[in-house]
């Protein structure tokens, strides 16, 4: 392992610049931030990283796979292998449906659009992604829409927000997973972290969606059936993972008793769950391809001098530990508005700031906690992300009409400043 200083050199960052201009402006030029693939921009990064490095190929290609192969990128590797076999048996065996069945019994039909909030909190909390309670919820609200005569707009923003919250604090969401291991904390330490500073404003945007929403009407819809059983590995999962249960058992022993569960009540068969858990594991192959190049093009660009370069620009006026945890949520904002990709800019930012959370002494779960915030903030605002994108088009909306009801994103990114501010929680001398 590398011990010397590697002196800052900003023309290291040209790989960098080479994936944004190949991602953003080809993106943008073409109408769509789709059109152009990720993983080819990132191919395109690391020829050129590799390119610009001196000596011999091979001890260059050898430089740039120390990336990939750090304990950190497998791990989380590993890591994401399992959450797709969970996530995937969980959706097969109908976890999905009855969860979403529950919340929807669960809710008081006067209070529909706080009620809303609170199941997409729910859901993404159990299922660890965004996308997926957008999807499932989405639907859900337009026809609730058309039932009460809610703005349509709302009831969407309300699944959204909701849905942002859980993307913050699921202990299998991708952003999760990423902050916590370029970090170097646990999961459990990061969440407690995590929902002393969002908690109040979760219970701020309820209220202030009951006063937006409150519907005194009788609702007309039909709840599906609800299978208890079901819900019963995203329940034993969350509890296991707050009980500190490692990751990876946490996850295998969900896959496990999913599995059974789905056995059980014949939702599949042995090679109906194996089939599910193949596809979730293939569902996954984009982002660990990412991850891996990733991994690489980072690798470069430290061992080059870009990290040093950025780390010294980024840290010449900062004297104090809010301005380096002010730096640390700047850097993950800009990649996220840059890739449109919560869990990329955590993995491209997060080596950059476990070395500013480093010199300043910040924990390794605050630091954690304030790139997982920060990414999931912009993630919920921009209206070219993935979630606000999937939403407007299942609900036949513009995301621009979503986005001015989005309340628990805009208050996030203000509470979170209010935190580094304030020092709350309050910071804790790393352990030696």
């Amino acid at each position: 392992m590398e011990t010397k200083p590697v002196a800052p050199n900003p023309w290291a960052l040209a790989p960098l610049g080479v994936f944004l201009i190949a991602y953003v402006v080809i993106s943008l030029l073409a109408g769509d931030f789709y059109k152009m693939p990720i993983t080819v921009a990132f191919v395109l990064g690391c020829a050129v990283a590799v390119a610009m490095s001196r000596g011999p190929l091979s001890v260059r290609l050898e430089q740039f796979c120390q990336g990939p192969a750090n304990p950190n990128i497998m791990l989380m590797i590993v890591i994401f292998i399992l959450a797709g076999a969970f996530a995937q048996t969980t959706k097969v065996m109908g976890a999905v449906d009855s969860t979403v069945n529950l919340t929807l019994w669960l809710l008081p039909e006067n209070v529909i659009v706080p009620g809303l909030f609170l199941a997409a909190c729910f859901i993404s909390v159990s299922m660890g992604t965004s996308v997926g309670t957008i999807v499932a919820l989405t639907p859900i609200a337009a026809g609730l829409a058309s039932k009460t005569g809610l703005t349509p707009a709302l009831l969407v923003a309300a699944v959204v927000s909701g849905a942002m919250f859980g993307d913050n604090l699921s202990f299998i969401s991708d952003t999760t997973i990423v902050a916590t291991r370029t970090q170097g904390c646990r999961m459990k330490d990061k969440f407690r972290t995590n929902l002393r500073i969002v908690w109040p404003f979760a219970l701020l945007t309820a209220v202030l969606y009951f006063f937006m929403g409150t519907h005194s009407g009788t609702l007309n819809y039909e709840v599906g059936t609800i299978n208890w059983l079901h819900v019963l590995p995203y329940l034993a999962v969350f509890t296991a993972a707050l009980c500190g249960v490692h990751v990876i058992m946490v996850l295998l022993g969900g896959t496990l008793l999913a599995g059974l569960i789905g056995l059980a009540t014949r939702a599949f068969n042995v090679w109906g769950w194996t089939g599910a858990m193949g596809s979730g594991i293939t569902g996954m192959s984009e982002l660990i391809i990412v991850t891996l190049l990733a991994g690489g093009m980072l690798e470069m660009i430290r061992l080059n001098g870009g990290f040093a370069w950025i780390i010294e620009k980024m840290t010449a006026h900062m004297h104090s530990v809010r301005g380096a945890e002010l730096s640390i949520a700047g850097l993950v904002s800009l990649a996220n508005l840059c890739t449109a990709n919560n869990t990329i800019a955590l993995i491209m930012s997060g080596p950059i700031a476990k070395e500013i959370s480093t010199r300043f002494k910040i924990p390794a779960n605050r630091s954690a906690s304030l790139l997982d915030i920060f990414s999931c903030f912009v993630q919920g605002i921009i209206p070219y992300g993935a979630q606000l994108l999937m939403a407007a088009g299942l609900a036949v909306l513009s995301p621009l009409s979503i986005m001015q009801y989005l309340y628990y994103p805009y208050l996030l990114g203000v509470g979170a400043l209010f935190a580094i501010w304030l020092g709350y929680p309050r910071r804790r001398p790393r352990k030696k």
